[in-house]
């Protein structure tokens, strides 16, 4: 196997594993959104997730500084918009509808890579991503969504979540640093929302405490491999494998909050996960495809 595809390969393996870990943290947020206010979940979690940061970085020597300063302050802004639109549309929508929206990330991200990052989309992956889209067409009750508030925060969370991802991409591109990565971005979700946090306290039950510190683990975990799959992969590759998410929220969905997808929404599901490996595959033989051209 060439270096090429075995990044490829590799890149795909930890977004499978970054969608099984940030699924997780997922079902958690909506399982305990509902009996608290977002800023004392995410200060809580962001604190655990700096120390685990911290902890990692004395054991492996791995530095947390970076040289794209612009880049990492972008991505961390953009991480606190994203986790607050993301609770409020967890708490407002069912996941299946929530996941229309995390369906357009992959066709923000091809929109957006070309011109921000110098990646631009091949026209056959043009074609992969129109299958996905067609995906999210089947994805929509009836053939339409009806928007309301939950659907705008979803919007909003699909949108800086990819602006996010593309600064992950930028920052990784130039330098390794995933542990820096999930530091930055968690030490400026923890102090936004500890601003907030005097006026939103409520005292909290162990067991919600426990889900807390769950939560925790895994964001920190998927944010770890997100950066590291973002080093290998473009962001309009692993933004469609991302989508695997669904799966696994499908499952947590039905298993926890008695959620049952309909025909149609599995119909959505296979072609938007048919369109995310379609990408893989050409990803890995464009170094061939390219040598036989030259």
């Amino acid at each position: 196997m060439t270096p090429a595809r075995h990044a490829t390969v590799t890149g795909a393996a930890l977004v499978a594993l970054y969608t099984a870990m940030i699924s997780a943290a997922d079902g958690i947020t909506k399982l305990i959104a509902g009996g608290y206010a977002a800023p004392q979940l995410f200060a809580l979690s962001s604190a655990l997730v700096v120390g685990m940061a911290l902890w990692a970085a004395r054991r492996t020597g791995q530095g947390l500084a970076v040289l794209a300063r612009r880049s990492m302050a972008l991505r961390a802004g953009l991480t606190v918009v994203a986790a607050l639109a993301f609770f409020q549309a967890f708490r407002l929508l069912p996941f299946a509808d929530v996941f229309l929206f995390i369906g357009l990330m992959p066709l923000l991200a091809a929109a957006l890579s070309g011109p921000l990052l110098g990646e631009p989309l091949r026209p056959i992956g043009w074609l992969a991503l129109s299958l996905g889209a067609g995906g999210i067409l089947c994805l929509m009750p009836d053939g339409q969504v009806g928007l309301d508030a939950g659907h705008g925060w979803a919007l909003l969370a699909a949108t800086s979540g990819t602006g996010s991802m593309l600064a992950s991409r930028h920052i990784a591109r130039a330098e390794r640093k995933p542990l820096a990565q999930v530091f930055w971005p968690n030490l400026a979700l923890m102090l936004v929302m500890g601003v907030a946090l005097p006026f939103v306290w409520q005292p909290m039950a162990l067991a919600d405490l426990a889900w807390i510190a769950a939560y925790a683990l895994c964001l920190f975990g998927a944010r770890y491999v997100c950066a590291e799959a973002l080093r290998l992969l473009p962001a309009f590759v692993a933004t469609p494998l991302m989508n695997l998410q669904f799966v696994w929220m499908v499952g947590i969905g039905l298993a926890g909050f008695g959620e049952l997808p309909a025909p149609g929404t599995l119909l959505g599901v296979a072609l938007v996960i048919g369109s995310g490996l379609w990408l893989v595959a050409d990803e890995a033989l464009a170094p061939a495809r390219d040598s036989l051209r030259a």
